[in-house]
């Protein structure tokens, strides 16, 4: 499979070495200003770059009917228009806050408890997030995807970063050198505390998500979520 990388920083060169290794072609790199041809010898394009310019990034992947994986977060706002531009142009899209195949797997996990803990309000629940410092946003995709699950099954109404009201879940997102990623969610009561966490060692995890996922669309029109590639119910 021809692989288009837009976005060829940390991440884009962990992405490059893994799908070399599973036999993919790479005919784009692409970072900064650089110009999009060769989008269009692409199978699929793999999206990694920063928020202002995913949206750019995607557009042209329509516009030039390659499928496209997008890990960028800080962007959705635009959602609901790049969504609308796809099934104009029939295109394929799979956007992910986070790529990695354990974190798809403590999505669901985190709804299952959600539910189970929805009943119980003595407990308060609350999360915390880690990343590294060059992370731009804050908090994370993966902790808004996280905040959406339990909210979604859940009587909480939205999330803060401070100051949290009783029906809005707080998230203490923090930046540390070095940190790939750090997700936790504390239901904390008078008498006792539960806590699930995921906790990622590397890049490589988010990167061989990725390039799975890229594998799974090639060939598909419409648009998916992780949750369609790892068949997760």
């Amino acid at each position: 499979m021809k692989i288009a990388l837009l976005g060829y920083g940390k991440m884009g060169k962990v992405i490059e070495r893994i799908a070399l290794e599973r036999g993919h072609e790479i005919v784009l790199r692409k970072s900064g200003q650089d110009t999009f041809d060769g989008l269009e010898n692409a199978d699929v394009a793999i999206e990694f770059s920063i928020p202002d310019a995913a949206v750019e990034n995607i557009t042209e992947c329509f516009n030039r009917n390659v499928p496209v994986i997008s890990g960028t977060t800080g962007w959705l706002e635009h959602y609901p228009k790049v969504a609308k531009l796809c099934e104009e142009k029939s295109g394929a899209f799979i956007y992910g806050s986070n790529f990695s195949l354990g974190v798809n797997i403590f999505f669901q996990l985190n709804e299952y408890l959600a539910k189970m803990m929805s009943k119980l309000t003595q407990y308060k629940v609350s999360m915390e997030e880690i990343h590294h410092t060059q992370k731009l946003d804050a908090p994370s995709g993966t902790a808004i995807s996280l905040a959406k699950g339990i909210i979604e099954n859940s009587n909480y109404s939205s999330w803060a970063l401070e100051n949290a009201k009783e029906d809005e879940i707080l998230i203490d997102a923090k930046r540390i050198e070095n940190v790939p990623g750090t997700h936790s969610i504390f239901y904390d009561s008078e008498v006792d505390s539960i806590e699930i966490k995921h906790t990622a060692h590397s890049r490589e995890g988010f990167a061989l998500g990725s390039v799975v996922a890229a594998e799974w669309i090639f060939g598909k029109k419409g648009i998916f979520t992780m949750k369609d590639v790892l068949d997760l119910k």
